[in-house]
């Protein structure tokens, strides 16, 4: 098992997914593209994984390399390779897959409530996320883009102002259009020059919510990198 983890921005790092990486001794790189990294082969990897960053999916002109990394996803699509995109990752996979990703007109920031849909909890990787006794959770989100929904996808969580916030496409592809890796720091890292947010009343759920969270993301993490097919 070897994975390759993808960062449009030198800021998004792989957070918790890459301390779960190293405390389950699994093989895994870390390119930047950000600082001019180039895309590697694909062949020696079982699963990549797409983090976010501030650009868009529609800005490719201005973004060069994420038209390669596009090109990268699909192969990684194609030849079975198991794919999590994150934020701008999941834009990206929706992009790939054919679908429209767009401004969505209002911003997500901060802890927000997504519902998990009927096919979401009944996903095995997915319904790990959810509160236990319910069909909802408090994620973190930092986006103002949207997409919509690929054909042949699932779609497997909505929240109240986008429906799209989580996708499954085959058995080995899944979108997440909220954070699953930050911490209480990378949090507050990413908006304290946010003006636009209340940071200590997000920093405080931060902190509040940090335990179940990283334990519900690990839960994901352990069937994404070691128990779903393979």
């Amino acid at each position: 098992m070897n994975t390759l983890i993808i960062k449009n921005a030198s800021a998004e790092g792989p957070g918790t997914i890459g301390d779960f990486l190293l405390a389950n001794r699994i093989s895994h790189s870390i390119l930047d593209l950000e600082h001019g990294e180039k895309l590697p082969d694909l062949r020696p990897y079982t699963h990549v994984v797409i983090m976010g960053g501030p650009m868009a999916v529609y800005e490719m002109d201005q973004v060069p390399y994420l038209r390669q990394e596009a090109a990268l996803i699909e192969q990684a699509i194609t030849s079975g390779k198991h794919v999590l995109g994150v934020c701008l990752g999941s834009q990206l996979l929706a992009h790939v897959l054919g679908a429209k990703v767009y401004p969505g007109g209002l911003k997500e920031i901060g802890w927000d409530e997504v519902s998990f849909t009927d096919e979401g909890m009944a996903d095995p990787l997915m319904s790990r996320l959810a509160v236990e006794g319910r069909t909802t959770a408090q994620v973190f989100q930092w986006h103002g883009d949207t997409f919509d929904l690929p054909k042949g996808a699932v779609l497997l969580a909505s929240s109240g102002l986008y429906r799209h916030q989580a996708f499954r496409f085959s058995d080995r592809v899944y979108a997440l259009q909220f954070h699953i890796e930050v911490t209480p720091g990378i949090v507050f890292g990413w908006l304290k020059h946010e003006t636009t947010v209340d940071l200590k009343a997000i920093d405080e759920r931060s902190k509040e919510i940090s335990v179940p969270y990283l334990t519900r993301a690990r839960a994901f993490y352990q069937g994404f990198f070691t128990t779903i097919p393979g």
